[in-house]
């Protein structure tokens, strides 16, 4: 049998550490590891058109399976494309490791074609990030590497020139158990002693939650219903936390609706449940506030905390919920609970008038039939700007779908590349990549990538010809719209040029038969409606403070739009309310 070499050693390891695919671009640097992977049956090698892709790809596979994904880059550009996507990943607390490629070993600090310094470009989107110079580091500095991005949540990079990819592996080299799954993180009893006690002393007590309550929803619904608690959730909570929720208030945020803002201004303790919500001016000074998360880095970081407790959101409120006192006061949950319903009778009319006869078709009506005619458990991935609006608004999460975008790193164009990751985790499952013009034609080339690999994604492009969130916020710094025009091809033309299905839809009445006629499509499809560009209106009354930007309440911020099958989740939660 052939000594093993380097590439192929790394290759095997990655295998091992249950990788399934490698996405990226070949290159003369990275061939070795290419090659290995050819002769490897347990790992593909995923051939897309920007190695900018092959990053959201991994990111967006490592969160649907929570498993370690990968990509790479060949030396100096190649490898330097990956940084957005890794950006991404990193914030996304998905488990991935980059393999960077480098310049030959002798000739590194030289100036060499195409050298760069990968150990310092991703030093800022990685928890571990080291260069192979020498085949003695195989196999612990990969190993190490995986176990850094497994257990702490986030990227490795690993940077190898390709001179020590193709030299042999060590012999006698250890290879020891990969950790491959993270552990439940428990609190002490005195966390816990503390926060039961704040529990009991608070009349209000308001739950905002984020993506750390994934897999917790009996509990926090347990939780709420105990002690009386509306419940609001963070962009990145809503697929956990609002389905089958009574007490649910909206989300808070820039794009926030409903309740949750004055949810948590107006209650006595909020505690904050698995998120690491950026946007302080949201949350209020003069309450207490607990903050539950997993990662003790994120304590505090947002505002003063009373208490801070560190563990997991569901093993935390197993321990909690026996131990706190039933409370039987609805007075704060039901005043919620009405305003929540109020908020959004008031703003679901601009989107309930003459919707189906308005050309350029409204967004919302766009995005309100998506959501109906969608697979109950489809995934969803969301461009960044006016899209994220729409997904927040109207896609209707039930505990099977999935909704990612770059909701914590809000960079364009990941929607259609993280739909190429989600996708090959499963051929038979449905996925929508809800691209805005702008995104999608940032990175089209991988439209190709679709089609190469015959991957079933459907792309549902809301095109308004603009960069529709770049021109609200400067709408509403009181300043106008510049530079946000888009001179937009038929992209319907361009799918159908590269072998996909496409179709193009510029009335009301065309929807629901194109996005139907495109589900049923077996392979790749994209469908690109002519939206309204006008579909963004200013909130009717405007406050001196607006125009200084978003740091305002929910309640000022609210585009004047719909909010879909929402508002008959909280007509519904309203059932619970006692009639006087």
């Amino acid at each position: 049998m052939a000594k093993q070499n380097v590439a192929e050693q790394f290759v095997d390891i990655l295998a091992r550490a249950g990788v399934k695919r490698l996405y990226g671009v070949v290159g003369d640097s990275l061939n070795p590891v290419v090659d290995a992977i050819r002769r490897n049956s347990a790992i593909d090698w995923i051939h897309v058109r920007h190695e900018e892709t092959a990053a959201f790809a991994a990111g967006a596979e490592a969160q649907i399976t929570g498993s370690l994904a990968a990509c790479a880059g060949s030396c100096g550009p190649g490898n330097l494309h990956l940084i957005n996507g890794l950006y991404d990943a990193h914030r996304s607390m998905a488990p991935v490791l980059a393999l960077a490629s480098h310049i030959p070993s002798s000739e590194i600090g030289l100036g060499y074609f195409q050298e760069t310094h990968p150990e310092l470009l991703f030093q800022e989107c990685s928890h571990y990030n080291e260069m192979i110079s020498n085949p003695e580091q195989m196999p612990r500095l990969l190993q190490t590497a995986i176990q850094h991005a497994i257990g702490r949540g986030g990227v490795s990079v690993v940077s190898m020139p390709g001179d020590v990819a193709s030299k042999p592996a060590p012999e006698k080299s250890i290879e020891h158990a990969l950790v491959t799954a993270r552990p439940t993180v428990r609190p002490g009893d005195d966390e816990i002693d503390k926060l039961c006690r704040m529990v009991d002393e608070a009349k209000r007590v308001t739950l905002f939650c984020g993506s750390g309550t994934a897999g917790a929803h009996a509990e926090v619904m347990e939780f709420a219903e105990k002690i009386k608690s509306p419940v609001g959730h963070a962009l990145r909570g809503k697929e956990w936390i609002q389905y089958d929720n009574p007490y649910d208030v909206g989300m808070s945020g820039l794009l926030g609706y409903g309740a949750a803002y004055e949810a948590t201004n107006e209650c006595d303790l909020l505690v904050l449940l698995g998120t690491d919500f950026p946007y302080n001016a949201f949350l209020p000074d003069d309450v207490k506030i607990v903050q539950v998360d997993v990662r003790p880095e994120h304590l505090g970081r947002r505002s003063k905390l009373d208490l801070a407790v560190w563990g997991d959101v569901r093993e935390t409120l197993r321990c909690l919920t026996p131990r706190v006192k039933p409370k039987s006061d609805r007075k704060f949950l039901d005043r919620m609970l009405k305003k929540h319903a109020n908020a959004l009778e008031g703003v679901v009319k601009a989107y309930t008038r003459k919707v189906e006869k308005h050309v350029p078709i409204h967004p919302e009506y766009v995005a309100s039939v998506l959501d109906e005619m969608a697979d109950d458990d489809a995934v969803f991935t969301v461009d960044t700007g006016m899209n994220n609006v729409w997904a927040a608004r109207y896609l209707t999460p039930n505990g099977k779908r999935r909704v990612i975008g770059s909701f914590s790193h809000g960079s364009m164009a990941n929607a259609l590349p993280q739909a190429i990751g989600a996708q090959f985790t499963d051929l038979n499952r449905q996925v929508v990549a809800m691209s805005g013009d702008g995104g999608f034609s940032m990175l089209m080339g991988d439209f190709l990538t679709l089609v190469q690999h015959d991957l079933p994604v459907k792309v549902v492009l809301f095109n308004n010809s603009s960069l529709g969130m770049v021109e609200l916020e400067m709408l509403v710094a009181g300043l106008p719209s510049y530079g946000t025009t888009n001179k937009n091809p038929d992209f319907a033309a361009i799918a159908r040029a590269a072998g996909a299905y496409g179709v193009r839809v510029e009335k009301p009445k065309q929807l629901q038969n194109a996005l139907k006629d495109a589900f049923k499509y077996k392979g790749p499809a994209l469908v690109d409606v002519v939206t309204d560009p006008n579909a963004l209106s200013i909130p009717p009354k405007i406050s001196a403070d607006m125009v200084t930007g978003f740091a305002l309440s929910a309640s000022k911020i609210v585009l004047d739009g719909g909010v879909g099958r929402m508002l008959q989740m909280a007509r519904s939660n309203l059932r619970n309310v006692p009639r006087p």
